[in-house]
């Protein structure tokens, strides 16, 4: 029986692509055929060497130009981008406590570098009539916390409509333009967060999970997704199987979004 799902020939980048579902998305991508160029500020010291990362701070013009000139050294252009770039450093204390730093930090990180890079790869795409542009927003989108995520989320969203203009704008030229929006994903990171909330609570694991879950309205799946799952979602919106679907915005987020 024929492979459901290829990537096969395809080239692609990653951003952020060394850890949580960033990493998981880069090792699906080349399970699948692809030929993948990741980024990040710093090569993990326990990577193997890779002739296809980079080292690059996005969120810098600089960086978006210097991972764009080695899209085309190394890979002659792409066909598949995922802009799984993001996350938030705001402290807690709401909209008080963003000052212009935190907003322009919130920006610089969550928007602007999908906005830089699709402005300096899209147009080889388009020359070509073909190419995947995948944006990772956040249900932060839908459903800000007003305590730590308003810039964050404002930001996301920023993104989502940005993606939704850029795909009426580029489909008719052969371009598909996705977004996938994840709510809590059991990374690394979030693993840590769990361990730290479940001590400070006198809980386990479980209970540090619970919450944060809690902290999101609760997740009807009972669980939150794993970096391989959100992999999953994004592989098959970048193949051929998905061609016929662009525009639009796919969540994984186990049922945390309460509304329709």
């Amino acid at each position: 029986m024929a492979e459901f799902l290829s990537l096969e020939g395809k080239r692609a980048l990653v951003t952020s692509g060394t850890k949580g579902a960033g990493a998981a998305t880069v090792a699906l991508f080349r399970e699948l055929g692809a030929q993948v160029m990741t980024v990040a500020r710093h090569r993990p010291e326990n990577s193997q060497d890779d002739t296809l990362f980079v080292a690059a701070d996005l969120t810098t013009d600089a960086g978006c130009r210097q991972l764009a000139q080695q899209v085309q050294a190394r890979l002659s252009g792409v066909d598949i981008i995922v802009h799984m770039l993001g996350g938030s450093s705001s402290p807690a204390g709401g909209f008080a406590a963003l000052d212009e730093q935190q907003w322009q930090q919130e920006l610089a990180l969550n928007l602007l570098p999908a906005v830089r890079l699709d402005r300096l790869l899209l147009p080889d795409m388009i020359a070509r009539g073909a190419g995947v542009v995948i944006h990772v927003s956040s249900i932060q989108r839908l459903m800000p916390l007003p305590e730590a995520t308003t810039a964050y989320a404002a930001a996301k969203a920023a993104l989502s409509a940005y993606s939704k203009s850029l795909s009426k704008e580029v489909s008719p030229k052969g371009i598909r333009v996705l977004r996938v929006a994840p709510g809590w994903i059991e990374t690394e990171a979030a693993v840590h967060l769990a361990e730290r909330l479940a001590e400070q609570a006198g809980t386990d694991y479980a209970g540090g999970k619970k919450i944060i879950m809690d902290s999101l309205g609760g997740i009807p799946l009972g669980r939150p997704a794993k970096p391989e799952e959100v992999a999953n979602l994004i592989a098959f919106l970048a193949s051929d199987r998905a061609r016929a679907i662009t525009g639009t915005e796919y969540l994984i987020d186990g049922g945390t979004v309460p509304t329709v």
